[in-house]
């Protein structure tokens, strides 16, 4: 993957941040890099049990404010939301050095921005379940750890 700069300063990550907090993050802005920006905001600041509530939390209450429904077809997907948050707390746990955060989340989205990457570990059918939107499934494919 290549290691395209996505951001430039630190005020850019913050303002993602702090407006899908706030719901006034334009919705056509709450893209899949987005996404793994804000978790790794809420993992640089949150025990992981805490930034995982709050990452749910936030995505049901932002998914709302975009007229998202969030059911067993469409909205907040548990399963992604776990397995991206443990994706990332395993990439923070290896980072030496976060004096320089808008390095630590462009090199993030460079190595693990892939929109397949749960197909690594998932079935398609299975990822795809409402089981797996409504609750916590194990990957199928190989183990996330």
């Amino acid at each position: 993957m290549s290691h395209t700069v996505r951001y430039h300063e630190l005020a850019q990550i913050e303002r993602i941040a702090t407006r899908f907090a706030d719901c006034t993050l334009p919705c056509a802005e709450w893209t899949h890099e987005a996404h793994l920006t804000v978790g790794l905001w809420y993992l640089r600041d949150h025990p992981t049990a805490e930034a995982l509530d709050l990452v749910r939390l936030g995505i049901r209450r932002y998914n709302g404010s975009c007229g998202v429904e969030n059911s067993a077809t469409g909205g907040y997907h548990e399963t992604l939301t776990r397995f991206y948050l443990a994706i990332i707390g395993r990439y923070l746990n290896a980072v030496t050095d976060r004096s320089d955060w808008v390095a630590v989340t462009n090199h993030l989205i460079a190595e693990l921005g892939a929109r397949d990457l749960p197909l690594g570990y998932y079935s398609r059918e299975r990822l795809m379940s409402s089981a797996a939107r409504a609750a916590w499934v194990a990957p199928d494919l190989r183990p996330l750890d």
